[in-house]
């Protein structure tokens, strides 16, 4: 199987969990390693919010022969999730598709689930031997276990939680709200003069989010990168990530996968989030962080609790929520445990 982005698509239109549909579907992914005949020595990888299917930009440290997502010994494949600029259907292949972008509808968790299912059928994949994910792949990692309980043989689930909390989703709508507030979002309707400015905050109130108050102290202090200007090290830090973001997304996108995150509760329509994780009936860890402010350890502690077969680990980290990007040796070594355990 190729390491180069490749495209699914079908022509046939896709229902989704709120009403309505998507006219057409296109997946974009990437793979590693080879699919055995039964097909199933498959390792799903479900990517963050800003992520894409290339596992290699992001959680290089992890992937590949020695790691624990051993692409000799196991067929890893990454999907883009629906919402996302880089290739699946999204706001933007409806522009590119001279279809009006805000029409692009309420798309949940279990909906890219859904989507990705009919891909890996398509593909000859009989079974995940794991669905691993951080943050919104997190997420996506325990609906997978709940949908599809025997196609699932077990699950990793990092930084999530069993649904979006008021916190994050005060979050996600500052986001949202400095990107509409940009005038040149234009009621969604911009063509390559996308807001600029507005997506920039975004990613900035973000970031403060991803990371916590020790580790910016640590890192930045007091320290100004401009005296005369009174222009501190930390707001040099943030334009540049606001900066770097704009230059690789799309604010329409931005704006329908947060509201995409702000839809995960695994307890709709299964009589609560506790009830769902009790029929969540594969080998599951938990992985938390214990600087995380956007998904604090609690949360990740409660899905273990409730996980009938489940085992927490916690990242000790300063980093933040962004620490499963960042304290590879760590993570590698719960995913280390967890495949001698259960692979």
């Amino acid at each position: 199987m190729s390491e180069k982005l490749q495209i699914w698509s079908q022509e046939e239109p896709f229902p989704l969990e709120y009403g309505g549909t998507l006219p057409s579907l296109r997946l974009a992914y990437h793979t590693w390693g080879t699919l055995n005949d039964a097909g199933d020595n498959v390792i799903l990888i479900t990517h963050a919010l800003t992520g894409s299917s290339d596992v290699t930009e992001w959680w290089d440290p992890t992937l590949g022969p020695g790691n624990p997502l051993d692409s000799e010994e196991y067929c890893i494949i990454c999907i883009n999730n629906l919402g996302s600029p880089y290739g699946s259907t999204s706001p933007l292949t409806y522009s590119q598709e001279n279809r009006d972008p805000t029409t692009f509808p309420l798309i949940t968790i279990r909906d890219t689930v859904h989507a990705h299912k009919l891909l890996l059928d398509d593909l000859g994949v009989t079974a995940l031997r794991s669905v691993i994910g951080g943050s919104m792949g997190g997420m996506l990692s325990l609906e997978w276990a709940l949908l599809y309980p025997e196609y699932v043989q077990s699950i990793v689930s990092i930084g999530s939680s069993a649904r979006h909390s008021a916190w994050c989703i005060g979050i996600s709508a500052m986001q949202r709200d400095a990107i509409k507030d940009d005038p040149d979002w234009n009621g969604g309707h911009y063509a390559k003069n996308q807001p600029v400015n507005g997506l920039a905050l975004a990613r900035k109130i973000a970031m403060v989010s991803y990371r916590s108050s020790a580790s910016f102290q640590k890192r930045f202090g007091r320290e100004f990168q401009r005296a005369e200007e009174n222009y501190y090290t930390v707001e040099s830090y943030l334009d540049y990530q606001g900066n770097k973001l704009v230059n690789r997304f799309d604010a329409n996108c931005y704006i329908a996968l947060t509201e995409i995150m702000d839809t995960h509760d695994v307890g709709r329509n299964r009589d609560g989030h506790i009830a769902a994780l009790k029929q969540i009936n594969v080998p599951s860890l938990i992985i938390g962080v214990s600087s995380d402010i956007l998904y604090p350890p609690q949360e990740q502690k409660e899905l273990a609790e409730y996980i009938p077969n489940s085992k927490y680990y916690e990242i000790n980290s300063e980093n933040g929520h962004d620490a499963f990007l960042i304290d590879f040796d760590q993570v590698n070594e719960a995913l280390e445990q967890f495949k001698q355990a259960w692979w």
